[in-house]
């Protein structure tokens, strides 16, 4: 497996938890049969922990200091997620001029046509409040991507497909119309918590791309490696209401959208992905329509995900 490809890989991995804290891989993910050998040696809970920069365990960043960043002098302070919330969006997977025209992006995309990218839809459930029953992390967060799952993984991507975290542990679902011989759940991660609501200190903040739609954004970015693998994030500059006529609701900064590097393989022809979040409220979510999925749709123990290459040695073997 080439360097690029495993770089791609473990930006996916992260970027699946967030859906794509899509981030920071460095020398986890070095190439050549030593790493083969050491994914090899690895327990399957060793190998499906991923590091993410901070965003969804601690792995690679003790102290905590190694994976944040302190704002500068004139930088904006920093949002904060409400303590739960919901949000629909719109997926743009950009295949070309994305170079020209790099994210954040506007809905749609400005300087971009129809023809450089794909649309599609889903939505986002957040909890920080959850606690799962057997008291193993906190928060839930559900990622539902429509009839086109996220084009992290170097393989088709149009099925519709959900990412969930309940505490540390982290899920991957399928439904009707997933390829054939694929399981409808595996377990993605033992270690993947749902991003904390501060969890934009672990970003830098970018005061280019803050100059994006007209300056009405604060856009945070990291490019790794020199592929420049992309994860950002950016939010509305000025805080606003989701019920402006009820006094006792506080205005926040709300989540313009996500953006960062899919898998550059065709398929899924996915350089840049952007999911633009549309009617972004604090709303608690119903567990009866989101993470309680999991319990519905997972045996007691599931089988470990084999997404990436190295995470089920044994399979990878059968295949060569």
């Amino acid at each position: 497996m080439s360097r690029t490809r495993k770089v791609y890989a473990s930006c996916a991995a992260a970027a699946a938890g967030l859906a794509a804290a899509a981030l920071l891989i460095g020398t986890a993910w070095a190439s050549g049969p030593r790493t083969e050998a050491v994914k090899g040696k690895q327990t399957p809970a060793e190998r499906h922990t991923y590091y993410t920069g901070g965003v969804h365990n601690d792995k690679g960043c003790v102290p905590a200091s190694r994976c944040t960043y302190p704002r500068k002098a004139g930088e904006p302070t920093d949002p904060l997620y409400p303590k739960w919330w919901v949000s629909s969006w719109t997926m743009y997977r950009v295949f070309k001029d994305y170079e020209q025209y790099p994210p954040p992006y506007a809905s749609p995309p400005t300087g971009l046509t129809p023809d450089d990218y794909q649309v599609s839809y889903g939505a986002t459930y957040y909890d920080s409040t959850y606690v799962p029953a057997d008291k193993d992390g906190e928060g839930a967060m559900m990622e539902f991507y429509d009839k086109q799952c996220l084009p992290i993984f170097p393989m088709a991507n149009n099925f519709t497909c959900a990412f969930v975290s309940l505490g540390n542990k982290a899920y991957f679902l399928r439904y009707a119309d997933r390829p054939p011989g694929t399981p409808q759940c595996c377990k993605f991660s033992p270690k993947n918590h749902p991003p904390r609501r501060d969890f934009i200190e672990h970003l830098p903040y970018d005061a280019q791309r803050s100059t994006h739609l007209g300056g009405s954004i604060q856009a945070y970015a990291r490019e790794v490696g020199p592929q420049k693998i992309l994860f950002g994030y950016a939010f509305w500059r000025d805080p606003t209401s989701d019920r402006p006529m009820d006094a006792n609701a506080e205005p926040y900064r709300h989540p313009q959208s996500f953006y960062f590097s899919g898998s550059p393989t065709d398929p899924p022809n996915a350089p840049i992905v952007s999911q633009n979040y549309s009617n972004f409220r604090d709303e608690r979510p119903d567990p009866a329509a989101t993470w309680d999925q999991v319990a519905q749709m997972c045996p007691v123990e599931p089988e470990w995900c084999c997404l990436f290459e190295g995470d089920c040695p044994d399979q990878d073997a059968k295949q060569k």
